[in-house]
């Protein structure tokens, strides 16, 4: 694995593959969190538009191009970035490679089907709320917070979209689009030199962003964080069958190694079907469908969270049961010894490498991950951190983390049925 500093500054993260595919992403600090109140979803917005047109190809030429070339691609906007990423045969990665940059680089922002893709994302903002699972994490997030940008969608609301114009667009891209904001990672069969020398002939005239707009882009995360509201949020939906539950408590305030600590006692607590919350409230009294927690540790978001469905009668005395069960696990002493701490480490090493197991997937892990942390390789070093953690550092982690929960309970409508 290999971390190198191209001759215009970006980043290139590069990891050796053992098959004849070269998956690669192309990312930018340039997410949600970097919006602004009048200009919410303008990242997504922008991530759409650069595939409507280059100054030398159509939006056709470039879908045909991509169906040719890839054996997948895509893009994403999340809060802390935007990532635009890909696999193709190793023979066809300059090819590819070529296309993306030209995305990137060359957009034309025309005018002619603007209007058509706001069309789209507001229909995938209406898909969106459909989910009852993203809804309930949304109304928790907009309910348990004032200022976070998380309050509302990555993709901003209707209004705000509607509301977007071409030059809101261009100066999101002008701003943030630059070498000092770009990663690149390839995960390939290719040698470096061959890979350096493709990305550098096709990104390497990416501009500069000015001395005088760095404060700006600082601007925009101050207050990224706040504590929670705790206590618990209702909301009601007619095209429900059950109730879904979502806890959240901040986890902003912790340092990386206890972040680790905390994703060791997950692995007892909520992640998987021998958990302490799946056997309590799953095994051992039925009350639920489903049960899980996880740790949301991206830049913005930095939560704990805790995700469940159940049906409308077994709200309450689920939400007893996990709040016992997260009093109990507070008082726990000596549970996490040597041996305990050895099979953890081992299971969560055994867990990244399987989600890590396609190309594609350790591509854009590394590119956010540089992103976020400006450590892309900390996916393969955490565990390395992980075996001297004691049981005192979890226990304290526990007890720091697990107070003042954020409630959400989406339930179905039960009136408007009768």
């Amino acid at each position: 694995m290999e971390k190198i500093k191209l001759i215009n500054g970006i980043k290139l993260l590069y990891k050796r593959a053992e098959n004849n595919l070269t998956s690669f992403t192309i990312g930018f600090d340039a997410g949600a969190n970097r919006e602004k109140k009048e200009n919410l979803g303008v990242a997504h917005v922008l991530e759409h538009m650069l595939f409507k047109g280059t100054k030398t190809r159509s939006e056709y030429e470039i879908n045909k191009l991509c169906d040719e070339t890839f054996g997948f691609c895509n893009a994403m906007t999340n809060y802390p970035y935007a990532v635009y990423y890909g696999t193709t045969l190793d023979e066809d990665f300059e090819k590819g490679f070529e296309i993306y940059s030209d995305i990137l680089l060359n957009p034309s922002f025309k005018n002619e089907g603007f209007c058509e893709e706001i069309e789209v994302i507001c229909a995938e903002l209406k898909e969106w709320k459909d989910d009852s699972n993203q809804f309930c994490e949304d109304s928790m997030f907009y309910n348990g917070f004032e200022k976070r940008r998380i309050k509302n969608l990555i993709i901003g609301t209707e209004e705000s979209v509607r509301s977007i114009t071409i030059k809101q667009i261009k100066d999101f891209y002008e701003k943030y689009y630059t070498i000092d904001n770009c990663v690149i990672s390839v995960v390939s069969s290719l040698n470096i030199r061959e890979i350096l020398k493709i990305v550098e002939k096709y990104i390497g005239n990416m501009k500069a962003k000015l001395a005088s707009e760095k404060g700006i882009i600082e601007e925009t995360l101050e207050n990224m964080y706040e504590n929670n509201k705790p206590g618990i949020y209702y909301e009601y939906r007619d095209d429900l069958q059950g109730a879904k539950i979502q806890y959240c408590f901040p986890i902003h305030n912790l340092t990386p190694r206890e972040v680790s600590a905390l994703k060791l006692f997950n692995l007892v607590f909520g992640d998987g079907t021998s958990s302490i919350l799946f056997d309590e409230v799953r095994t051992k009294r039925g009350l639920v469908y489903d049960i899980s927690s996880k740790i949301k540790n991206e830049i913005g978001i930095k939560l704990f969270t805790i995700s469940l469905g159940t049906s409308n009668e077994n709200v309450k005395k689920t939400i007893e049961i996990i709040n016992s069960e997260i009093k109990k696990v507070k008082e726990l002493r000596n549970f996490f010894d040597k041996e305990c701490l050895l099979k953890l480490c081992k299971s969560y090493k055994l867990r990244r490498m399987v989600a890590l197991e396609k190309s594609i997937q350790t591509s854009m892990s590394l590119c956010t991950y540089e992103i976020m942390y400006e450590d892309g390789f900390e996916l393969f070093s955490e565990f390395q951190v992980m075996k001297d953690i004691t049981d005192l550092e979890i226990m304290y982690v526990v007890n720091k983390v697990l107070v003042n929960a954020t409630v959400q309970v989406l339930m179905a409508n039960v009136e408007s049925r009768r």
